[in-house]
């Protein structure tokens, strides 16, 4: 067995356990720790519920906390179909019926924060308090952005590398860790981090054709999720946003339009993954929104 395997990575997080469900015709992994209130935590691209190390164990002394590996990412499956973000939190909504949870607060990296919002907004009698990490949904000036921008902070090439077809799975399997080191170069300000031995976690996965199809998918849907979210109301439920100085203002503004009731907070000296630079800042700033 792998040393980057879910099964030896556990080990390396306290008082936490890999459990599976089926929820909405697919097998969902995720690991479970602590006690209280439920806390669902999201990872985004790329990566997997091991991006989360670094807080889930503080986390869990107030909270049950749950890290899932969304539809298509890490253990859980990966069918060809449904990965609109309305369906992959749909998929959530059976995980905490499963587990008997009648309300919950959710939090959301990356991707991880599209199906945290898209959770809040189609599941508002489900949701306590919603939490985004740094990245707001797509929304319909994504279209605008400069195919060759200059002087811009953040260039995100790779959202419209990922939604073409094929050719990102002929690229890069086998290769992915060209642009993860890539990406992660570039979007983190501490580089040490997201150190070597996590760069081999996330890699083990990512490096699969399946994996790199499925986490395209993610981005392929990104029209029909632009499409379902200009019927979705504002969201109810208290929401925080959490963000880098290069993303905050593009979080603050969706924030302002969508949300009814939210607050926002800079996590200076941190780039994109801000709980894996900043991770004690993060629990704190969780937990007092929480409670």
């Amino acid at each position: 067995m792998s040393q980057y395997a879910t099964e030896n990575l556990i080990k390396k997080v306290p008082g936490f356990s890999s459990c599976f469900q089926k929820v909405n015709d697919i097998n969902l992994h995720y690991v479970l720790g602590g006690s209280g209130e439920p806390l669902l935590l999201l990872p985004g691209w790329p990566q997997t519920w091991w991006s989360f190390r670094h807080i889930m164990t503080a986390l869990a002394e107030k909270y049950t906390v749950i890290v899932v590996d969304l539809r298509g990412m890490g253990d859980s499956d990966k069918p060809v179909e449904g990965y609109s973000k309305r369906n992959m939190a749909g998929d959530i909504n059976e995980l905490t019926l499963a587990l008997g949870y009648d309300r919950v607060h959710v939090a959301g990296h990356d991707i991880g924060a599209n199906v945290a919002y898209s959770f809040a907004v189609n599941h508002p009698e489900k949701t306590n308090k919603l939490i985004l990490l740094d990245t707001p949904p797509p929304e319909e000036n994504m279209y605008r952005l400069p195919m060759l921008p200059v002087g811009a902070p953040v260039y995100p090439w790779w959202v419209a590398f990922n939604q073409v077809d094929d050719l990102p799975v002929q690229l890069l399997e086998g290769r992915f860790g060209l642009l993860l080191d890539h990406l992660l170069d570039k979007l983190l300000i501490n580089k040490e981090a997201i150190n070597d031995f996590d760069r081999s976690v996330y890699l083990q996965h990512y490096n699969k054709k399946e994996n790199i199809r499925a986490s395209n998918a993610w981005y392929q849907t990104f029209v029909q999720d632009i499409s379902e979210q200009k019927t979705y109301p504002k969201i109810k439920a208290p929401t925080k946003g959490m963000a880098s100085s290069a993303g905050f203002g593009i979080l603050d503004d969706f924030l302002s339009r969508n949300v009814l009731e939210y607050e926002m907070m800079e996590i200076e000296g941190a780039g994109h993954f801000l709980h894996e630079e900043k991770p004690e800042q993060i629990v704190k700033a969780i937990s007092e929104f929480l409670d």
